[in-house]
């Protein structure tokens, strides 16, 4: 096993897929022979309910082992992981009550650096090949923390009128995060929930083509209600249905990842 590669996926918009993304691309690297710690670093709790059923995860939330919990205590986050059933995938946990993380973060010692050092011990044991952390949709201490404990960021971008929305303040909030954390990298904008069917696509992606040193990736995710089904099953797309568009275009953006990261 060789250094773990640690990724976000965040956009200070919701509803671009960030979730979906990360449960997805950690289960596909699982099918590349690696090993995957997800971390769950939401209030919504949705990277959680993508591998357990909602009374696990309420479970996980009112327990005193989730992030919540750890990132308060400034604990060693080995102790809050929690096994999946499925094989070489495992997860931290949310709380509701991260919707106080800032607060929480505000009378903190280093406090951009609490995330970082909660993991370091996993990392520098080399646990795992990669950890994926879901970021919360803002711009703040706690995504700025997510941030600077990530080698690199990914981006998904909805295929939608409002999609772009916000963007520009993501990458100069990036910029922003780059003075306290030099080594952080762009790793690709995802784009996510596109119906080519529609224009909005095309224009989605001429314009992320068009910013300067930012990698779009090749594969993009389509419009699949499969991907809700599998949800609702609380089981990634490609343990749910293999066969499935949605399966196949998230397995080829893993390996995407998977080359580009060149772990």
């Amino acid at each position: 096993m060789g250094k773990t590669k640690v990724i976000c996926f965040a956009n200070n918009k919701g509803g671009s897929g960030k979730s979906t993304t990360c449960a997805n691309v950690g289960y596909g690297l699982t099918q590349l022979g690696k090993k995957v710690l997800l971390i769950d670093g939401d209030m919504q709790l949705n990277l959680s309910l993508s591998l357990f059923d909602e009374d696990k995860v309420l479970a996980f939330a009112q327990s005193d082992k989730n992030l919540y919990e750890g990132i308060r205590k400034q604990a060693d986050l080995t102790d809050y992981i929690v096994k999946s059933d499925f094989e070489n995938l495992d997860l931290i946990p949310s709380s509701t009550l991260m919707s106080s993380i800032e607060y929480e973060l505000f009378t903190k010692w280093q406090r951009e650096y609490i995330l970082k050092k909660g993991i370091s011990k996993i990392v520098e044991k080399e646990l795992y090949d990669y950890i994926l952390i879901d970021a919360p949709p803002t711009l703040g201490g706690w995504v700025m923390n997510i941030l600077c404990a990530s080698d690199e960021v990914i981006i998904p971008v909805e295929s939608t009128p409002w999609g772009l929305f916000g963007l520009g303040n993501m990458f100069e909030f990036l910029e922003e995060v780059k003075q306290i954390a030099p080594d952080l990298q762009i790793g690709g904008v995802l784009i996510t929930k596109v119906d080519t069917r529609k224009s909005y696509f095309k224009q989605t992606l001429e314009v992320l083509q068009g910013l300067e040193n930012v990698r779009v990736f090749d594969t993009y995710i389509r419009v699949d209600s499969t991907v809700e089904w599998s949800q609702d099953d609380h089981r990634p797309i490609m343990a749910y249905k293999k066969s499935s568009r949605s399966a196949k275009e998230y397995m080829a953006l893993t390996e995407e990842i998977a080359g580009c990261t060149k772990n």
